[in-house]
């Protein structure tokens, strides 16, 4: 499942091979500077369904009283779209969709937002009438595996590539804290990427001026087929801030990755969609945006999982400052440079310094302005790659369905002409005139069946009766028929899209699963719920789980800010559970930002997670 900014975005995704892509709405979704209008999102149901690829529509933030009924409005809008299902956050909208509150039933995923680490979580939310469960970034294979056992008719979404949140994703309150932005309102401030210093409590700094929260991206693209092995349902990029051109080339690398599991899985996995695509890159992730990567916990907790020098993109390694001069640079390394590319080294001070190659000879360069901090010896990083960004300007896949073709003669002159992709077949007739063909037709019928040009289609077969078709047809007719019978087959495919949906929404609204408990957190902490509307309210009340109002009403004092599995001890090595070195530090650390502000961090060990505290 690819991320899409747009409707651009989302039909690159397709054509570059996903099954399905995720998009935010106008309103509501967790990302909201990309907001998309219907008329965008039906245009793109109608584009991706042809290949009976999914879209799924975020509505995956708490919502305010005062929105429910225009949030109402926007769902039945975006059933009527086409969308294939929503992601949602908060359980008054889970509770009026499962109900039929005057929504359409529509299928309901539970977007990571709702917090989704244990096999109960999961069970909990089944009974809830979500057909699927998206599960949170910190898992490791082993668990993922444990609840699929749990929980095994609970469709598991789970995120292989992209950005990670230090947080488990929901439970962030830091940036409305601090700067009045709330990530469950989708403004998350980034908070995670600021710089901190650690100290202890009487202020003596441990680390200072360091991004301690900030980690790399994950990319699992290595452990696709253990996650598939473990029960994973759709293997999630994440991106939906991303450009055109990180989408084409994240989701090509792991298609392609996919196509190849499957190829030799003798029949146990498939793909969800229809189609295959043709690349004119090769995809690279290492050509693409990224902190550098980490299997975070897929495999169980491991160091390097952060990134404390900069939040930013650092690249590609190209090589060492082999010399400096007055306006050059010669590169010791095998990389080609291209004018417009980025570079980046870190100072004396460890800090990201970026610079632009005017022009390129070779493997000496001369930067728009020489950068100052440089010196012979010093790693260099691509994070902009004019060569390869040209590739990917423009048509850069193409992406086909193969279909066989059979006609027939039912009755002198009644020609019947059916095409099938996959599962799925359209037929069309036509009554042509009883004029026997007075040489064999065979090649001129095949040849201008097949000539389907910009359809979405690849024709491997025509299948005509091996006497032949005894009625002359012109090619005409022929081209007549092919069209209409490739129009048939575009909304045969699109209803079957659409027909899958409706089962979707029947499954689980019939599915009885055990129900589950409601009551996640510790009763110390009931505003973790997010219940920010009085449906809300009412439906924790009905399910005998005490939750008050969401920080975002109501932030109380020394709230607890952030829940990780990420644990700064364990980073710096202090982690004696976890085989680090003892520590001599007895009382609290602290994470100091640059204004001043001060969080303490509370470590949960018999939890192995690291909480951050308001300070007041």
């Amino acid at each position: 499942m690819a991320p899409a900014k747009n409707q651009e975005c989302g039909i690159a995704a397709i054509d570059h091979g996903a099954d399905a892509v995720y998009i935010g709405a106008s309103r509501f979704g967790a990302r909201a500077a990309a907001g998309n209008t219907l008329s965008d999102i039906k245009a793109l149901c109608e584009y991706a369904h042809t290949f009976m690829a999914k879209v799924y529509v975020t509505v995956n933030t708490i919502i305010y009283d005062n929105e429910l009924c225009a949030t109402k409005g926007l769902i039945s809008q975006l059933y009527e779209a086409g969308a294939d299902a929503i992601l949602v956050q908060d359980m008054a909208l889970a509770s009026m969709i499962a109900s039929g509150d005057g929504l359409p039933p529509i299928p309901i995923h539970a977007s990571t937002q709702t917090d989704n680490r244990t096999a109960d979580k999961v069970k909990w939310l089944a009974s809830q009438g979500f057909s699927r469960v998206v599960l949170a970034r910190e898992l490791s294979a082993t668990e993922i595996a444990q609840i699929h056992k749990a929980v095994p008719d609970v469709e598991l979404e789970v995120f292989v590539h992209g950005a990670l949140c230090v947080s488990y994703s929901g439970q962030c309150y830091a940036s409305q804290y601090c700067f009045g932005r709330s990530a469950n309102r989708g403004e998350c401030a980034q908070f995670c990427r600021l710089k901190f210093n650690l100290e202890d409590e009487h202020g003596n700094v441990i680390e200072r001026g360091r991004h301690l929260l900030s980690l790399k991206d994950l990319c699992l693209i290595d452990r696709l087929e253990t996650l598939l092995d473990c029960g994973a349902t759709s293997l999630k990029i994440e991106g939906r801030l991303k450009d055109i051109t990180y989408v084409k080339n994240v989701t090509a690398a792991y298609s392609r990755k996919l196509n190849d599991i499957i190829a030799r899985s003798n029949g146990r996995y498939c793909r969800a969609s229809l189609g295959r695509s043709n690349y004119t890159f090769e995809p690279n992730l290492d050509k693409t945006f990224s902190r550098g990567f980490t299997h975070y916990f897929a495999d169980g907790r491991s160091a390097d999982m952060s990134s404390p020098l900069t939040p930013k993109a650092i690249g590609q390694y190209v090589g060492t400052v082999k010399s400096i001069n007055r306006n050059d640079i010669t590169v010791a390394g095998t990389a080609a440079f291209s004018n417009g590319d980025g570079l980046c080294f870190f100072n004396g001070n460890d800090e990201l310094q970026g610079f632009r190659v005017n022009r390129a000879q070779g493997n000496t360069i001369f930067p728009q302005r020489m950068p100052s901090g440089l010196s012979r010896g010093q790693a260099l990083y691509r994070n902009s790659d004019q060569a390869f960004e040209k590739l990917l300007t423009g048509k850069s896949a193409e992406r086909k369905i193969n279909i066989t073709m059979s006609l027939k003669e039912s009755a002198p002159g009644n020609i019947i002409l059916t095409a099938t992709a996959d599962s799925v077949s359209a037929i069309t007739e036509l009554q042509c005139e009883p004029q026997t063909a007075q040489k064999p037709q065979t090649d001129n019928i095949v040849r201008q069946l097949t000539r389907l040009g910009n359809t979405p289609f690849k024709c491997t077969d025509v299948s005509v009766p091996q006497d032949g078709i005894k009625t002359f047809i012109p090619s005409s007719l022929l081209s007549h028929m092919r069209r209409d019978i490739i129009q048939k087959l575009e909304q045969a495919l699109r209803q079957a899209t659409a027909d899958a949906r409706t089962e979707a929404s029947s499954k689980a609204a019939n599915t009885k699963t055990e129900k589950g408990d409601s009551n996640t957190y510790p009763a110390a902490y009931p505003y973790l719920y997010n219940v920010a509307n009085n449906k809300a309210a009412e439906f924790y009340k009905s399910q005998q789980t005490k939750a008050i109002p969401a920080p975002e009403i109501n932030m109380p004092p020394h709230a607890l800010l952030m829940q990780c599995r990420y644990c700064l001890r364990h980073a710096l090595g202090m982690c004696t559970r976890q085989g680090g070195h003892p520590h001599s530090l007895k009382g609290p650390l602290y994470l100091r930002m640059t204004d001043g502000r001060r969080f303490k961090l509370q470590f949960d060990c018999a939890r192995c997670q690291m909480n951050v505290i308001a300070d007041k």
